[in-house]
Order: structure tokens, then C-alpha cells, then sequence
């Protein structure tokens, strides 16, 4: 896997230009015995599909892979045992055949014999109706098959074989089956009651969930840290949010970033409002600063506003890692392909309704005397009535009780084989060509 730093934006995908429909000659498919097909589309507990593959029905296969039960829950253990038994099916019967281009870009419009390979493909896990049979063309079936399969790795559900989407499609069964194993012994490692209303932050996946009476009451995309600076697994208590925070840079991000930043332009501080504090409480000039030494033993402070790296709010939990979750000014990052660039903290995409569903509980507070507050820019700390368990977690593969399984890249390579790491953070996904 790449450790480069992500700097360079991502977009959310390359999309494939039009490609020409191409005559094509009957040509066999790599070799899979039909009637292992049909055993495994028909197996039971495959989840279900809509009933109407159509053009307009395809738009809606990716939303329904999303559930309101939330991966940690007592129903989790036994949900990706269901999904273990599923996948040694399919790998007992010789798994799913190498979905391979070639030079041809498939989308919707498409004919070629690829797509016949891409049918079993998607027909093997359930995200192809048994109905549209094993054509070349690249219809509306398969185009609502692709986003299903997408919608089930974390990717954009945009109906295209981009690079990533190839790269997971064609994981061998017994690759995912192993990586369901790995992730049934960390679901072993959670107690049984989570707490009536907990967080928890599932890193590979990049999202928050909210969980209130067994049910996910908000979720949320997320930013989380990059394979260089990554996000802690945590079992902690969130006891406050504030509203309006000061930044304080890390020590690790002082002489990583500030240090470099200031020898290149005095003026970075002042730029960005962020003020030197000693250990007395004073201020401290910039310019009385050696920066090309090593970093000055300051506080980098932040002042409240628009620019503050953590915009209007910030969560507090306990930890060692001094690591909180946070807002943040740039909401463009949460649209990019892969979301681990980060420097451990997790920036948390709308996060008042976050913020809202915690203080829920906290006398004296609700929506509008938040956003009041938050209008005014004055730094708010406020102490949660009832502290509510968070949970940073790294499940990388999961069920869910409709039978739905989901995958995510292995950011951290922390699943025991390097297929799983899918490079995501290398940078923008690029068509096959």
C-alpha cells in the first residue's frame, strides 16, 4: 500500500469516456459450471435485490445496501458467521471467475465477452439477478449489479469498472472468506452491551455511527488518518463537546508541518490566526522565533472562526493519543474517493446533527441554542450530562442480518494479505484502459 501523504486531491473517480459498441463473436467465458452458478445464486440467505432491474430500479440498488443496524450490535457476531458460511460456499465451489478487460472500458452501452464473466461475477455474490442471464451486453442489469457491488466496498456507486472496482472484484473468494475470519475474531473482542447510546468510528469504512437503542439513529462520513499518522483503536467515553474550539497543533504536526511552513513564509501564522502561547498563558511575537532550529516549546494556538482547523465543533473523548473528532473548513474532502489523510483525529461530515444527537441528553441545550452559540464565535466548552461510550474500531469486513456482506480496503494492513490493501490512497481512481 502507498504511505504517501495524500496531499494531492482526490476526486471522487475518474469516470470511463464512451467507448464504441463493438461487434462481438460468440466467445466462451472462463470456464464455471453452470450449474455451480445457479446453486449459488439460489443459496439461501443471499440478501435481497430489487425486484425491478430496470434503468430507473438500478439507481436504487446502492441505497439499499445501507442498513440501520449498526455493525457493532448483538446481532454482529452471528451476522458474519452467516457471511463466513456464505463465502466458503462460493469458494468450495471454485469462486468467481477474473473479470479482465482487457483494453475495452465497460460501462452501460457496452457489448463484449468481458461482461459475460462480469455477469457470474456479480451473479456468484448475489448482486446480479438470476433473470438477466449471461449476455455480453452491459445493460441496465449489470450497470445496478456494478453500483450494488460498489455500494458493498465503500466505493462510488457510479456503475463504472474503474481501477479500484476491478482491483476488489477480482480478490479471490478465498482471500474475502480469510478476511471475514480476521474480522470475526475482532468482533469477539466487544462486549456484549455497548451502552443504550454509543459512537462508534469503524476506521477502514471512514464513517461514523450514532447508535441509540440498537438502531444507527446518524451516520456519517468521515476523514480518518493516513497510513503515516494513523487513527488509534479506542474503547473510550466522550464527555465534551465544544462548540467555537481553539486549535492546538500538535507537537507532531508543529515539526512536521508549521516548522517547514514558517521558513517558507513568516507570515503563516499570522495568516491563519494561530497565536504562540508560553507556559505563563502570554503571547509570544513569531519573529522572536529560531525557525530553522527545532520547534519552540509553545503552544500553536488557533483562534476560533471560519479558518479554525476544526471549524465549529469539537468532541472530546478520553484517550492518550490526544486524538478527538472534530468539524472541519474543507467539506470537499469528504466527497474524495478514499478518506485516510488525516494526522490521527477524525474530521466528522455534518457534524452538528453529531453534535446535536450527543447533547440530546445535557439539560439546556438543543438544535437552535447550538447553532446559536456557534453563530456567535465564542469559544463554548460544554460537559455532556451523560458521558456516552465511543468506540474506534477496525472492521474491515462485515454482515448484516438481510445478508448483505461489505468489504473495505485494508488501510492499515492490518488483514494478513497484501490483496486486501487496495491502494486507495494513492490518489484518484483512473480508468481501465
Amino acid at each position: 500500500m502507498s504511505k504517501k501523504n495524500g496531499n494531492e486531491a482526490l476526486s471522487r473517480r475518474a469516470f470511463l469516456a464512451s467507448a464504441a459498441t463493438v461487434g462481438v463473436s460468440a466467445i466462451a467465458a472462463p470456464a464455471f459450471a453452470q450449474s455451480a452458478i445457479d446453486t449459488l445464486i439460489n443459496a439461501p440467505r443471499r440478501g435481497n435485490w430489487d425486484d425491478q432491474f430496470d434503468a430507473k430500479a438500478a439507481s436504487r440498488t446502492a441505497s439499499a445496501v445501507v442498513s440501520n443496524t449498526p455493525i457493532l450490535g448483538p446481532q454482529s457476531l452471528a451476522s458474519a458467521q452467516q457471511a463466513v458460511m456464505q463465502y466458503q460456499q462460493i469458494a468450495a465451489a471454485g469462486g468467481w471467475p477474473e473479470v479482465n478487460p482487457g483494453d475495452q472500458r465497460l460501462q452501460l452501452g457496452v457489448s463484449h465477452p468481458a461482461v459475460q464473466a462480469l455477469r457470474q461475477r456479480l451473479a456468484i455474490t448475489g448482486d446480479l439477478p438470476r433473470e438477466a442471464g449471461m449476455s455480453s451486453a452491459f445493460d441496465s442489469y449489470v450497470d445496478g449489479a456494478v453500483k450494488r457491488f460498489q455500494a458493498r466496498h465503500g466505493l462510488p456507486s457510479d456503475g463504472v469498472l474503474g481501477e479500484f472496482t476491478l482491483k476488489a472484484m477480482n480478490i479471490p473468494a478465498d482471500v474475502r472468506l480469510q478476511q471475514l475470519n480476521t474480522n470475526i475474531i475482532r468482533l469477539q473482542t466487544f462486549p456484549e452491551d455497548l451502552g443504550r447510546r454509543h459512537v462508534m468510528v469503524n476506521i477502514p469504512a471512514a464513517y461514523v455511527e450514532a447508535v441509540e437503542d440498537g438502531s444507527v439513529a446518524t451516520r456519517h462520513t468521515a476523514v480518518v488518518g493516513r497510513l503515516s499518522r494513523p487513527t488509534h483503536l479506542v474503547n473510550s467515553k466522550i464527555y465534551e463537546v465544544i462548540l467555537n474550539p481553539y486549535w492546538t497543533a500538535p507537537r507532531s504536526i508543529v515539526e512536521k508541518d508549521i516548522m517547514p511552513l514558517m521558513r517558507k513564509d513568516p507570515t503563516y501564522l499570522e495568516k491563519n490566526a494561530i497565536r504562540l502561547i508560553d507556559g505563563k498563558g502570554n503571547e509570544v511575537a513569531p519573529e522572536t522565533v529560531d525557525w530553522n532550529g527545532e520547534a519552540p516549546n509553545l503552544q500553536f494556538r488557533q483562534d476560533p472562526g471560519k479558518i479554525n482547523a476544526m471549524a465549529s465543533t469539537k468532541i472530546n473523548f478520553y484517550n492518550k493519543n490526544g486524538e478527538y473528532m472534530h468539524d472541519t473548513p474543507q467539506q470537499g474532502l469528504f466527497n474524495k474517493l478514499m478518506r485516510f489523510e488525516s494526522s490521527g483525529c477524525v474530521r466528522v461530515q455534518n457534524v452538528r446533527d453529531l453534535t446535536n444527537w450527543l447533547l440530546r441528553e445535557t439539560p439546556g441545550w438543543n438544535r437552535q441554542q447550538m447553532e446559536q452559540v456557534i453563530a456567535t464565535g465564542v469559544n463554548t466548552p460544554i460537559k455532556l450530562g451523560t458521558e456516552v461510550p465511543v468506540y474506534f474500531v477496525y472492521i474491515s469486513a462485515w454482515g448484516m442480518p438481510d445478508g448483505i456482506v461489505q468489504f473495505r480496503d485494508d488501510i492499515y494492513q492490518m488483514d494478513g494479505n497484501a490483496e486486501l490493501a487496495l491502494d486507495t490512497t494513492a490518489g484518484m481512481e483512473q480508468p481501465v484502459q
